[in-house]
């Protein structure tokens, strides 16, 4: 038997046979490899929640926050087919909603699909931070109507404020 046979098999994260160049909202999940909180500034508090909520305009990242929120802020002026709807930087990972428009009532495709996007926004940060930073891959939801929508972009708004609650919570060295 083969080593790679005995290496447990990865789980596909995409839809089989969708095409993530074509028009829509898709919500993009990318974290830090090994959960590494190195976004936000450690001199303000650890708890944020219920006792004292933060607002994401009021967190203050670190300096690898900022690039990573500039690299975000830029992917619409690279890609202008592209729009970022909603975004939030957090410890340890970033969500973002992404879309790609419809024209005319038609379905457009992009000429860049969104795993182009997201890899070259990871391959910048990296490469300004002057070390790989990303886990590998991405968590991607295509947002399928306007409910879908308004929820997540609810739990983006408050995502910050319930961090010690959130998934990807760790503790700060």
């Amino acid at each position: 038997m083969e080593t790679k046979d005995k290496l447990p098999k990865r789980k596909k994260n995409r839809l089989k046979d969708y095409d993530y160049s074509g028009s829509g909202a898709y919500f993009i999940t990318v974290c830090t490899k090994e959960g590494e909180c190195i976004f936000w500034d450690k001199s303000q508090p650890e708890f944020v929640g219920e006792d004292s909520i933060l607002p994401p305009e009021n967190v203050r990242l670190s300096t690898c926050g900022e690039i990573v929120k500039e690299a975000i802020e830029f992917i619409p002026k690279q890609y202008t087919h592209i729009e970022l709807l909603r975004y939030v930087v957090m410890p340890n990972h970033i969500h973002m909603v992404l879309f790609i428009p419809y024209t005319d009532g038609k379905t457009i495709a992009s000429p860049t699909g969104i795993s182009t996007v997201v890899g070259q926004m990871k391959r910048y940060v990296s490469k300004k931070i002057g070390e790989g930073i990303w886990q590998k891959s991405f968590h991607d939801h295509v947002i399928r109507d306007k409910s879908d929508y308004e929820e997540i972009e609810k739990y983006i708004y408050e995502n910050p404020a319930k961090w010690q609650y959130d998934c990807f919570y760790k503790k700060s060295k």
